[in-house]
């Protein structure tokens, strides 16, 4: 049983690890704006050897491998030397929301960046909305706290690899995730390449992205007020409420991953109006994880032998991810202890 002392203790190293990590990327990028202020201007850049040359040659010429590099040093590599160290995967999580913001400054930055200013002020505000709702609803469900727990998906893995988890978490918790975020972010590449003008589209695209964003408030919230319920209840020793099943649960079994895949998918379209449709391609990929996660969210559910009949039950009745009425007339789910 750790103490309340050493709680705090921890807390407060976890935030101030926090606070440094980005440090190592923000440094570089800036060092290579500031000594490639005309990309590989040899004339303007003497100061730089033949390997100085060759870096400010990649990051001016090649953005999006540029990127990976620093992500894959600064993220992968750091964090997962980090999580050896520490026995816990947790930075993944509070970081998930501030990698896509760090690529959004990145692109819009860059020496060879142009943009509507009308298009990159409103997805930067947006990224900036998202980002707080998403950290918010994080540290929220983490009771505020700094890494006091880890992803039990995570947390899974790490029962199953064992010993062999050392190595095998480098591609699963860090690897996966750099494409993963790298991939959903590509849209942002588009906004800040192309300064075509704003048009109907775009406005499209703005309010499907904000409404993904509120659908994904809400249905979080609802989530922690049925936790937070639950757990007072338990703490009592009354009988528990098995299934959340008003508000927006009542229409979608998973309306917090509608709402999160709206978002994206909203971001892809400025991409596809701009005229790059290929930089979907991460949104494609993160669906189909998000669809994997779905399954194992579920199979987690029906886990508990006296859920699995009403939770059954509410996947007969109740949409997957789009919110729908429902398929079938159910009854009410009693409360169990």
């Amino acid at each position: 049983m750790v103490s309340s002392q050493e709680a705090r203790s921890r807390n407060l190293r976890n935030a101030a690890l926090a606070a440094i990590v980005p440090l190592p990327a923000i440094l570089f990028y800036l060092s290579f704006l500031h000594l490639c202020p005309n990309g590989s201007n040899e004339e303007e850049n003497q100061v730089l050897d033949q390997w100085g040359l060759r870096v400010c040659k990649l990051g001016e010429n090649h953005p999006i491998a540029f990127l990976n590099i620093i992500v894959f040093f600064c993220f992968s590599v750091l964090f997962w030397i980090i999580s050896l160290f520490q026995q816990s995967t947790w930075l993944v999580d509070p970081y998930w929301t501030i990698v896509p913001v760090m690529i959004g400054y990145y692109y819009s930055t860059h020496p060879h960046a142009k943009s509507d200013p009308w298009r990159s002020t409103t997805v930067m505000i947006l990224l900036w909305v998202w980002n707080i709702r998403l950290e918010h609803s994080y540290f929220r469900r983490e009771k505020w706290q700094w890494g006091a727990t880890e992803d039990w998906r995570f947390a899974d893995m790490r029962k199953q690899y064992q010993g062999h988890w050392w190595w095998a978490s480098f591609f699963l918790c860090y690897i996966s995730q750099q494409i993963l975020l790298v991939g959903i972010c590509l849209p942002l590449y588009a906004v800040f390449s192309s300064n075509s003008p704003w048009n109907m589209w775009d406005t499209l695209a703005t309010l499907l992205c904000g409404t993904g964003i509120v659908i994904s408030y809400f249905a979080d919230s609802q989530l922690h007020r049925f936790v937070s319920k639950n757990e007072n209840l338990k703490d009592l020793g009354v009988p528990t409420e098995p299934l959340l099943e008003t508000g927006l649960w009542r229409y979608s079994r998973h309306p917090n991953y509608f709402g999160e895949q709206l978002w994206w998918w909203a971001l892809a379209l400025y991409a596809w109006n701009l005229g790059q449709g290929w930089l979907v391609v991460g949104t494609i990929v993160n669906s189909a994880c998000m669809a994997k996660v779905t399954v194992m969210v579920e199979q987690r559910m029906v886990q508990k032998p006296s859920r699995a009949t009403i939770y059954h039950n509410y996947q007969q009745s109740t949409s997957v991810w789009i919110p729908w009425f429902k398929l079938q007339p159910q009854k009410k789910a009693k409360k169990i202890m």
